[in-house]
Order: structure tokens, then sequence, then C-alpha cells
């Protein structure tokens, strides 16, 4: 196997085998940044390691188990020699519907993952980086990037239980923000419109739903488009900080 090359950064992101978190997985590591990539399937973050090198490396596992978290988080030291100064805290799952409507069955596993697992990622990146990182500010970058929604900003009746897991994970984000960020950590919230992944298909939405969003909004964003404002966030000086970036398609009106 070939010998990493020693990019001046790495990254942790969990959801990395699907959607944003590959395309941002991709687009790092084509910038010379070493990825801890996590994700359930086993065989696709392998695949991703024969595709794209040394420079990544897969942690199997459900992100919200504090296992898990552990893992990413020593791989990269065991890995790369250096421990993660940016963390993408992606991993996550949608659930359609109202209030009204809503399958509630499935709402502890949409809580556990894109609540309390990302809250757990989320203070254990602050605990690292405060520790460490702080001491090479300015000259150093450490970077928490946490995916929200636009649901959780703007109420939508009809992804209800989804949009109010976001409402909550943008105040946590905002609170970290500023609890570390004078510290030299920087929090930054990004807020997705409508993406064309496989996100749409676990939160069982329909395809003539789909294709009205295409028909309204289209064309809809893809991963990548995330990942290029992820990286603009992490490839800025360190004392710059961009903490909250909106991207929607262009025809999207609302949410």
């Amino acid at each position: 196997m070939n010998t990493p090359v020693s990019p001046s950064r790495s990254a942790i992101i969990t959801g990395a085998t699907s959607g944003i978190g590959e395309a941002t997985a991709r687009q790092f590591i084509a910038h010379g940044i070493n990825v801890i990539g996590n994700g359930h399937s086993q065989a696709k973050l392998d695949a991703l390691r024969q595709e794209l090198g040394p420079n990544f490396f897969g942690v199997a596992g459900d992100a919200s188990e504090e296992n898990v978290q552990d893992r990413l988080f020593s791989s990269a030291q065991e890995q790369f020699g250096q421990p993660a100064s940016i963390v993408v805290v992606n991993a996550g799952r949608g659930l359609g519907g109202s209030v009204k409507d809503a399958d509630l069955s499935r709402f502890e596993a949409v809580l556990n993952i894109n609540l309390k697992g990302a809250l757990s990622l989320m203070q254990k990146a602050a605990r690292q980086m405060v520790d460490i990182h702080p001491a090479g500010f300015p000259n150093h970058a450490s970077d928490i990037i946490i995916l929200g929604s636009v649901v959780g900003r703007s109420v939508s009746p009809f992804s209800a239980i989804y949009g109010a897991t976001k409402f909550a994970i943008h105040s946590l984000a905002e609170s970290l923000r500023r609890e570390i960020g004078p510290r030299g950590v920087r929090v930054s919230l990004i807020e997705p419109g409508i993406v064309l992944s496989g996100f749409q298909e676990g939160a069982s939405y329909s395809k003539e739903m789909i294709n009205r969003f295409e028909q309204d909004f289209g064309p809809l964003l893809k991963g990548q488009d995330i990942a290029q404002a992820i990286h603009f966030i992490v490839s800025q000086p360190a004392h710059i900080h961009v903490s909250d970036i909106v991207v929607r398609p262009t025809r999207q009106d609302y949410p």
C-alpha cells in the first residue's frame, strides 16, 4: 500500500458513504486533506479506500455510538499521525410527514442520530480541539462543521419532526460557537435546501413528491454543491470564521 502524503490537516466525516458526506470526502482529498470517513457499510468504505487512496480511511458503524466516535478520533492519530482539525457532523436521517401524520415509530431512531449522536460528536470534537488546537491559533485552523437544514430555520408542516431535530441542532451549533469560538475553534452551520440524494428515500418521500420538487424548484442541489461550501469554510485563514451558510436551489423559494 502506498504511504499517505502529509497534508496540513485531517478530517473526520460521518455519513461519508453517500450524499453530502461522500462528496465532502472526495472534495477534501482532492485538496490534500486526509479523511477518516464513517458509514454503516464496510464494503462501501473499502471501495472508497480503494478508489481514493491512502489518504482515506474508513471506520464502519453507527455514528451515534460512543465507541464508534472514539475510533474516529483515535484513527486520525493512528493513520495520519495527527489529531483531526476538521470534524464534519453530517450523519443523519430524514422523516417525512406532519405533526399529525408522521410515523412516530421511527422517531426514536431519527432523534438518536440527528440529535443525540450529533451532540455527542460535537462535544467530543470541542473538547479535543479546545485542548489541542488553540495553541496554534491564528496560524492553524480548527473546524467543527454541522449539517443543519433550511427546515431548521423555516417551519415546514410536511417535514415537522425532522425539522424539529434541526431546529435543536441549530441552537446547539450557535451555543457551541459562542462557547469555543473565542478559544480559536470555528463552529460552522450549513443549512442546505433540497439536495437530491438517498436522503429522500430514507425519509420515505414518494417519487411523486420528489418529482414535484424537481418541477417546482429544479435543478436541485447535489452533494458536491454542499461539499464545495464546506471546503470554502475550512480553507479560510484561521482568523476568518464563516459561521452560517444557507444553500438553496435557485428556484426554491420555501422553506
